[in-house]
């Protein structure tokens, strides 16, 4: 059962009848916990994308096991491969549930519906700032600002349909890469056919045509290209308008074109499994210590054993896509989502036993503070990264190997866990919170904090 801290003044109560941003003692630490874990670890995914170009992905898969970046990208890939953001996706479904608990206003029907809305415009408002001012084509708040707009009519919703609307976005998906799967294999028969009728001096058919210039317009592109990555390198490293005119087209594509073919669902299937797992009670600590064992042993079991298994298909497709082709081996990557979502819960609960064991009290405090801080550390991170890497910063775009980057990581680790830890000492809230906040309720939101007796608010183990 969650309990509240009652050490308040009657003037310090909360104003149950008014619609009003949660208080610091009504925060729920568990889910403050994990939502620092993802945040900090969605760096180790994002990283390679600001300082490296954006084909680096095929020249790591094509070099030797035993080198050190093969091996980085090997156990990045493995572990954390989507995980993170899979796990941003579910508190935020979770994070949404918990706003629209709020009861409405007396004389408004509806008046949380009205807060919540703007609140999610102004999400992507944020997003659109982080993608084509902060210069980050990698942002993910504009994609939940947009789908939280359709959350609403779930609220009341019971688990079990959540995670049924969760599996029909899972099978859209799986469909999407089973036609473009198809579509490969198609191109690659047609290859086969053409190379075929050309050593019998036979003309081509325009199908047969296009289906060879699509294959072999995929083995180039899986193949390392130098002269590619230095005219990528060679963009970034220029000054603000350079990459701002070099980094519009992806930025275009990303927040239009990807997000209504793929975003929106692989965002929707994880926001819908977060909202079934807030109500069960799963982020908030309220299940049994063996239930969440064996979400452990069952989510690592199943989803490090699939992301290894699609790391090794990866690296034998860069290395002969052909070969992978007319193999007619099961595609493990199209089991992607099921894989993420399998390990996203494995570190949850892997979190929530070492939470509840308080083995590491001061690890878990450092997380909850950059959870509780996770939008203005989201955003700090393009800003950092942006200005260690591009070349109106320090341009360091290129000029360090793959598993040096993660150098950089653990530098930015150190001083955000120092940051959010000073910061909210002095605060209520992150800078950012504040300012969303703010323009969310449309009214100054108090920042500093009032020294009082303060105990978040965590669910009980289950008896």
């Amino acid at each position: 059962m969650e309990t509240i801290n009652p050490s308040f003044t009657t003037d310090e109560a909360p104003d149950q009848s008014a619609i009003r941003p949660v208080l610091r003692t009504e925060r729920i630490k568990t889910i403050d916990v994990i939502r620092g874990f993802a945040l900090l670890g969605i760096l180790l995914m994002n990283i390679p994308y600001f300082g490296l170009p954006f084909t680096h992905s095929t020249t790591l898969l094509n070099l030797p096991a035993d080198h050190i970046d093969y091996q980085t990208n090997a156990v990045v890939s493995t572990v954390f491969e989507g995980t993170m953001r899979a796990l941003f996706s579910m508190l935020f479904g979770a994070s949404a549930l918990l706003f629209l608990a709020k009861p409405d206003a007396p004389d408004r029907p509806y008046s949380v519906a009205d807060y919540y809305y703007r609140r999610t415009l102004w999400l992507v408002v944020f997003g659109l700032f982080n993608a084509f001012i902060l210069l980050w084509p990698g942002d993910i708040l504009y994609t939940y600002g947009l789908c939280g707009l359709l959350l609403f009519p779930f609220r009341k919703m019971k688990p079990t349909r959540l995670l049924l609307i969760a599996g029909l976005c899972i099978v859209i998906l799986l469909g999407k890469g089973l036609m473009k799967g198809l579509e490969t294999k198609q191109n690659r028969q047609g290859y086969l056919t053409a190379l075929q009728l050309e050593k019998q001096k036979r003309k081509l058919t325009s199908e047969q045509t296009k289906a060879k210039e699509a294959w072999l317009g995929l083995e180039k592109r899986v193949k390392p290209d130098p002269k590619k990555d230095a005219e990528i390198i060679k963009n970034m490293r220029g000054n603000y308008a350079a990459v701002f005119t070099f980094l519009m087209p992806l930025n275009v594509k990303f927040e239009s074109i990807k997000f209504y073919h793929d975003f929106v669902w692989d965002a929707l299937a994880m926001i819908f499994i977060g909202m079934a797992l807030f109500k069960l009670g799963f982020f908030s600590n309220k299940l049994s210590a063996r239930l969440y064992l064996i979400t452990l042993v069952a989510g690592y079991g199943i989803g490090l054993t699939l992301g290894w298994l699609a790391f090794q298909g990866q690296v034998a497709f860069v290395k002969n896509p052909g070969q992978v082709i007319d193999s007619n081996a099961f595609p493990v990557q199209a089991l992607y989502q099921i894989r993420r979502a399998a390990t996203a819960l494995g570190h949850a609960s892997l979190l929530l036993l070492l939470f509840r064991s308080n083995v590491v009290p001061w690890l878990m405090q450092a997380l909850a503070n950059v959870g509780q801080m996770a939008f203005s550390n989201y955003l700090m991170q393009s800003m950092i990264c942006t200005l260690i890497f591009y070349g109106y910063g320090l341009g360091y775009y290129g000029r360090l190997a793959f598993h040096e980057l993660y150098y950089v990581v653990a530098g930015i680790w150190l001083f955000q866990i120092i940051f959010s830890a000073v910061w909210l000492r002095s605060f209520r809230m992150g800078p950012l919170e504040w300012v969303w906040r703010s323009l969310t309720y449309w009214k100054r939101q108090p920042m500093q904090r009032e020294f009082i007796h303060e105990q978040s608010v965590v669910g009980a183990p289950a008896a």
